[in-house]
């Protein structure tokens, strides 16, 4: 199947519109943990203009202002607009597309992106853009999921489909690759910045059980959620006690604490 970038921007619409209401019960505790690192690594501080891109219910955006930053936030769905302004209305919340950022040239001291650039159909417009909006010599950070292999809150989802359903039954179109340290740092190559740098950053998703962790997946996320919704209902069943039984190496107490893993990327645009 063939990369179709419009393919590609209408199902990740289409699924992030269907999540915005559920998100921030579900998805958003496991991107929670990687706030503050990205924070950190964009140097966020007092009197910056900060630009949230891809900042679904603007949990990013707040958390730049609680530094007492002056923060923007876009996103493409109106549904997650309409969350983040109602949730954080002292910032401005703007419905657009990343890779057609609507703000002048030299606007932001920062630009940063919590798990949301590895959403748009091409990265590399859309970091581009984002260099476009950035002031010189201001930087810019985002976050994208690691690879099954280091994530295991996916690779348990991922095992168990494999074993008991149909990985190939989601009719979704295939991403854009962009969940690796290299990956993450040529597409900052790409959009000429300098001091380019990425890193695994790890943490830990708490959840009741497994069955928690299908149950997240499935109201807070577009593209797992369709696989998930893909399974025929009895493999469905299988795939659940499947999570359910492997998950419980990771109980900790009355919880599991299941690793998760972001590559955290960040680089500056020139001075000149």
């Amino acid at each position: 199947m063939s990369f179709q970038p419009e393919a590609v921007r209408a199902f990740e619409h289409a699924g992030w519109q269907r999540a915005a209401s559920s998100y921030g019960n579900s998805f958003a505790h496991a991107t929670a943990p990687f706030v503050l690192p990205l924070l950190e690594a964009a140097e966020i501080s007092p009197g910056q203009h900060v630009l949230d891109v891809a900042c679904g219910p603007g949990y990013l955006a707040a958390a730049a202002a609680g530094r007492g930053a002056t923060a923007q936030a876009l996103d493409f769905s109106a549904e997650m607009v309409g969350i983040a302004r109602s949730i954080h209305p002292n910032i401005v919340v703007t419905e657009g597309d990343a890779e057609d950022l609507p703000y002048p040239d030299c606007t932001f001291h920062a630009v940063v992106s919590s798990v949301g650039i590895h959403h748009v159909p091409r990265p590399e417009l859309a970091l581009a853009q984002c260099k476009r909006v950035l002031k010189p010599g201001a930087r810019i950070a985002f976050t994208v999921w690691a690879t099954p292999e280091e994530n295991t809150a996916w690779l348990l989802v991922f095992d168990a489909v494999a074993r008991h359903g149909d990985r190939s039954a989601s009719k979704a179109p295939p991403p854009g690759a962009l969940n690796r340290i290299d990956q993450c740092v040529r597409v900052l190559e790409a959009a000429a910045f300098v001091e380019r740098s990425a890193q695994i950053v790890r943490s830990e998703w708490v959840l009741r059980d497994g069955r928690a962790l299908l149950a997240a997946l499935s109201a807070g996320t577009a593209r797992m959620a369709a696989l998930i919704a893909a399974q025929e209902p009895s493999a469905l069943a299988a795939i659940a006690d499947d999570i359910d039984g492997q998950a419980e190496r990771f109980r900790r107490d009355e919880n599991l604490a299941i690793p998760i893993a972001a590559v955290l990327a960040r680089g500056r645009k020139t001075a000149d």
